[in-house]
């Protein structure tokens, strides 16, 4: 399952760029979040 990171206020909850979280390790939170494989659409039978 791909991964995916996003960066968070740890006061407000507000998103906020991944390298700006990264360097405000006191204020900030980096989160993993999994994400789910894109299907495909099924193929259309004759």
């Amino acid at each position: 399952m791909p991964t995916k990171k996003i960066g968070r206020d740890a006061e407000t909850g507000k998103f906020k760029p991944v390298k700006d979280a990264q360097k405000d390790k006191k204020g900030s939170i980096v989160e993993t979040i999994k994400t789910p494989p894109k299907q495909t659409p099924p193929k259309k039978k004759k």
